[in-house]
């Protein structure tokens, strides 16, 4: 198993990809914090992964509150005695308000999905820097990138937000690769492409969502697992020398420009 004996962190880790990721993650070995704002949903990630042989925790925490990310971490470390991974996935996008087109709720998406990332990521550094070093993995989007929208009904998409809070990320990844570096602290980016779950199914327009399948090269969207494998390269020892990086993972959107 490719992360045994460490300790993983993920953030938004009770539902939808952020499952996926603490699943996979349990399964090759770690133990794994789901701190999510959803405490219902993380307490099912983590029966689930109790329930197969693993060691889980689930947080009730807002990763945009300083002390809540603090308190976060700090229960991790009181559990399993160190923190090794840092999965940056919580997001608005289950909830994502696509006619919102107001000041105040980009302030929203902006604090919860970039300084999220850079709150959490200062919450855990210390201890990583302490114990010699961890892999911090920040979730981006292929929605930071500029790519051809569909004709009609959704000419006019407002994904603005959230693709200004994902290109964000990108850039924050190197910042933090740059600070981290020199205690080993590693941080990388996943940038996915359409991936299939409830949350885009409920939030992205189905001619959107066709028109991205389309545009793949692959000819297919993503499914929530599919992004698991990177994750876990990430994390490991694998990726130890690779730090400042994102990595999209979108069956080939990008590469058909």
């Amino acid at each position: 198993m490719r992360l045994q004996d460490r300790v993983a962190i993920v953030t938004g880790g009770g539902q939808g990809i952020g499952r996926e990721y603490s699943l996979r993650f349990a399964a090759e070995g770690a133990s794994v914090t789901i701190a999510d704002i959803r405490a219902e949903e993380a307490k099912e990630v983590e029966s689930e992964i109790e329930a197969a042989g693993g060691s889980a925790l689930a947080i009730n925490a807002d990763v945009a509150d300083e002390a809540g990310a603090e308190r976060m971490v700090a229960e991790t470390v009181e559990r399993f005695g160190r923190v090794d991974i840092l999965v940056n996935n919580a997001a608005i996008y289950y909830d994502l308000e696509l006619g919102d087109a107001s000041i105040d709720y980009l302030r929203r998406v902006l604090d919860v999905n970039l300084v999220g990332i850079l709150v959490c990521g200062r919450a855990v550094f210390p201890q990583m820097k302490a114990q010699g070093g961890g892999s911090i993995i920040n979730i981006s989007s292929i929605a930071s990138y500029m790519f051809n929208k569909p004709p009609g009904e959704v000419e006019n998409f407002p994904n603005y937000a959230y693709g200004l809070s994902k290109s964000g990320v990108v850039y924050l990844t190197k910042s933090m690769a740059k600070t981290g570096g020199p205690s080993n602290v590693r941080v990388n980016a996943i940038a996915p492409g359409v991936i299939m779950t409830e949350a885009t199914k409920r939030v992205v327009p189905e001619a959107f969502a066709e028109t991205m399948r389309q545009q793949a090269a692959l000819g297919t969207a993503l499914e929530p697992g599919d992004l698991t494998g990177t994750a876990v390269y990430l994390a490991s020892d694998e990726s130890r020398m690779m730090t400042g990086q994102t990595l999209i993972v979108d069956a080939g959107i990008y590469a058909n420009g």
